[in-house]
């Protein structure tokens, strides 16, 4: 991403308050199913020996739903600092792909512009940011609108599940486990632009399940992703 002021470059994606509320407005749906998954968080930080206040200082710094997760599963006392640094860089090394994927529509952009809005990156509003710049619609700040009423509702919800303590015990009692494949799922359908889609995502889907199965650790996600990428790569060049 270039760092040059937008003002300098003519060709420079719009970034307007109204993207923004249109990112804003469009991710409110999944920011309100993302806000079961915040609570399940919240239960397990406390679990764990984390305070309300510190689970949800954590989400609002990090924002990596699946890495925070994977850090809760090694949390120990000591913490095992360069295991769960290095959990955290694997689960999130598909973030390199992602921001790549926006490199070209966020040419021109400043780095205040460009970068803050990467901060506020996930799967769920990159997809549908992705989704908006493939109708055409290039309005950069989508992004940033969606990454923010979910980070907004992922840490407020971190922060209740952390203060209802032993209240939610077993979060898959009530089927919040759920949450997480549901949105993903939905997102799936809302990104299928036809049969010409099928081959990287089988081979994505393939992969991904091949690696869960023999490989140890995250690496499922990493292969998963690139695989998907490559094959549609392969496709496109034919």
């Amino acid at each position: 991403m270039p760092g040059k002021p937008a003002r300098t470059r003519k060709d420079a994606a719009p970034f307007t308050l109204k993207g923004a509320l249109r990112g804003a407005r469009m991710c409110a749906p999944i920011a309100a199913s993302g806000f079961a998954i915040g609570l399940v968080f919240g239960v397990l930080a406390r679990q764990a020996g984390l305070g309300a206040g510190e689970a949800a200082l954590m989400s609002a710094l990090v924002f990596a739903g699946a890495a925070q997760f994977v850090v809760m599963g090694l949390w120990a006392s000591p913490v095992p600092v360069a295991t769960v640094v290095l959990a955290t860089l694997i689960v999130n090394l598909r973030h390199l792909l992602m921001g790549a994927a926006l490199a070209p529509h966020f040419q021109g952009l400043s780095r205040l512009k460009a970068y803050g809005s990467a901060f506020f990156m996930a799967d769920e509003n990159w997809a549908l940011a992705m989704g908006e710049f493939g109708k055409g619609r290039r309005d950069a700040a989508f992004l940033i609108g969606g990454g923010l009423i979910m980070c907004a509702s992922w840490t407020t919800s971190t922060l209740i599940g952390g203060s209802l303590g032993n209240a939610i015990s077993d979060p898959a009692r009530w089927g919040l486990d759920f949450a997480f494949t549901a949105i993903f799922l939905a997102l799936l359908c809302g990104m299928w632009r036809g049969t010409r889609d099928l081959l990287p995502w089988i081979v994505a889907a393939a992969v991904a399940v091949a690696a869960e199965r023999w490989l140890p650790g995250q690496w499922y996600i990493l292969l998963g992703g690139l695989s998907g990428s490559l094959a549609g790569v392969a496709r496109r060049a034919d």
